[in-house]
């Protein structure tokens, strides 16, 4: 176990890497008005030039992505250019993390306690009412784009229960739209998992042998079934409870949330390079990161797998 752990956790430092740097380049060839702002146009080019070599864009590329890594180790992330001008990108985002946290956490609850519910509904009740409707439901939320009831739900259920519709951090109210619109996917993902994968345990000799020796059908199903269910689920939950806190994306923006999710859209219609890379490169560890504690997560739960097999198998 500790082998694997130790190979996984190189193999995502070289992965992160290559997107660290791949990023830093590609950032580099955007045009360079985007470090200037509103004030491009009131600049000549001899204002330009000593901005952009103060800024160290004259450098050697090589040069450049050197002093990056230096100050990446020391948790420098640049300043932001025209969001929050000279004002430290970590000392933007910090303000941004608590309004994602919390919507991503109250998120999380719900999927999992909802679709966990419902997944499980579904498989013990195969061909019944609640399979019927969790199935409507994940094939809802799977084929109708997700900015169709999103829109649908600011729109109308906000006028049904005189809701606001946007929202303000010292009115409650306002938390509730955006929390259940994040948790709508999560819900669907959670329970066509468990339904999948207990339909499958459920199909197994042990179970038919369980039930042979007379075992009680809820121990079977909860000691066993989920159990064993839920291992495959394991590996991807640790990634998408942390794309889930670093906030969506689409639903910050649509709710006004002063969160992750909305600041990303925000620099990049103002063209603020710095703030894009830095949120980028967060983005991208926290996937790897994610998928790494995922294969550990998943040894956890099942010791049966071999993780230290030549090859990585399992």
């Amino acid at each position: 176990m500790l082998k694997y752990s130790i190979k996984r956790l190189l193999q995502s430092l070289l992965t992160l890497f290559i997107i660290v740097t791949v990023v830093f380049l590609l950032m580099r060839l955007l045009p360079e008005e985007g470090y200037f702002g509103d004030a491009y146009e009131k600049l000549d080019e001899a204002q330009k030039e000593a901005i952009l070599t103060n800024m160290g864009l004259r450098d050697p590329l090589h040069i450049q992505l050197i002093n990056f890594y230096k100050n990446l180790l020391k948790g420098d992330l640049g300043e932001s250019i025209t969001f929050r001008p000279k004002v430290p990108v970590m000392e933007i985002i910090k303000d941004k993390v608590p309004y994602s946290l919390y919507f991503g956490l109250a998120s999380i609850v719900i999927s999992l306690i909802v679709g966990v519910t419902l997944g499980i509904a579904m498989a013990r009740n195969k061909s019944k009412f609640w399979d019927k409707f969790g199935t409507g439901y994940v094939v809802f939320i799977r084929a109708v784009p997700a900015a169709v009831y999103f829109l649908f739900i600011q729109i109308y259920i906000t006028g049904i229960f005189k809701l606001p519709m946007l929202f303000k951090i010292n009115d409650p109210k306002t938390w509730i739209l955006p929390t259940i619109s994040m948790s709508l996917g999560g819900i669907a993902s959670y329970a066509m998992w468990i339904r999948r994968y207990m339909v499958d345990e459920l199909n197994k000799d042990y179970v038919k042998l369980a039930r042979a020796k007379g075992l009680d059908s809820k121990k079977i199903m909860v000691r066993h079934v989920f159990r064993n269910a839920f291992v495959p689920m394991a590996q991807y939950l640790p990634a998408t409870i942390l794309f889930t806190i670093a906030g969506s994306i689409y639903i910050e923006s649509l709710y006004s949330i002063p969160g992750m999710g909305g600041l990303l859209v925000e620099v990049i219609k103002r063209q603020d390079n710095t703030l894009v890379q830095a949120l980028v490169l967060i983005y991208s560890s926290i996937g790897i990161v994610g998928l790494f504690l995922g294969d550990i997560l998943m040894a956890i739960f099942d010791p049966r797998i071999k993780l230290e097999r030549k090859g990585g198998a399992r």
